[in-house]
């Protein structure tokens, strides 16, 4: 995903403030690339499950539920801990940051529209309503394909610049709890499988030992039993 992240004809990023960086914002990437993966396999795996199949829609139901509310959750911790700081001490931004208030905006109307849908879908297997919920999921693909591009090449560099670690690791803390821990480490998997190897490095470098002991002892196999559910036959991708 890494020659993803680059500017579109006619984008234009904000002045990076000078000096040395404060925070590293490679776990951006890492999280963006794995809400596109996993947002480009929610129409396949809906249209996929046979008619009526309610063992099969309520399993997929499940996961895709996981990943709309960690998306939720994700910017709402931004909406709540970086954008105002960003617009104070890198004012030249502020345009920029607009745009993202704006991108999240969509994006939670978009989930709002497809909550019912997929708790009906998941619930009856009916093909029909699972028709109507891959393309609102299609419909959510296309903006975060921009969004989550522009806030990697747009943002994170200013970021990187006014926000310390510590208020960057306040992101991700705000995020852990939306998820049962039950299937945490499942979600770190498709983290790592979805990284870029220079990118997983950094990632793996920057997680707690104990996290990164658990996801080895018993968290990668979690992983490799839910890929294998959702993709029967397919290998399970390297994860760490």
């Amino acid at each position: 995903m890494t020659d993803f992240y680059t500017a579109a004809p006619g984008e234009t990023s904000p002045p990076v403030p000078a000096g040395p960086a404060l925070c590293n914002g490679t776990d951006m990437r890492v999280v963006h690339s794995a809400f596109l993966w996993g947002y480009e396999q929610a129409p396949l795996l809906i249209r996929s499950t046979p008619a009526g199949d309610t063992g099969r829609s309520e399993f997929i139901g499940q996961w895709i539920g996981d990943l709309d509310a960690t998306l939720h959750v994700h910017h709402h911790s931004e909406d709540e801990l970086l954008w105002d700081r960003l617009e104070k001490r890198a004012p030249a931004c502020a345009l920029h940051v607009a745009q993202m208030r704006a991108h999240h905006a969509k994006v939670a109307e978009l989930l709002d529209a497809i909550t019912p849908l997929r708790t009906q879908w998941r619930a009856s297997g009916d093909p029909t309503q699972g028709e109507a919920l891959a393309r609102a999921y299609e419909d959510l693909l296309a903006v975060l394909r921009v969004h989550l591009r522009r806030e990697v090449v747009e943002i994170v560099p200013v970021a990187e610049r006014v926000i310390t670690q510590k208020e960057w690791d306040q992101l991700a803390e705000h995020s852990m709890g939306v998820i049962p821990k039950s299937r945490l480490l499942p979600q770190l998997g498709m983290l790592l499988a979805n990284a870029s190897p220079a990118d997983r490095t950094e990632f793996v470098r920057a997680i707690p030992t104990p996290v990164r002991v658990l996801y080895k002892t018993v968290g990668r196999r979690q992983f490799a039993h839910q890929y294998r559910q959702l993709f029967p036959g397919k290998p399970v991708p390297a994860t760490i």
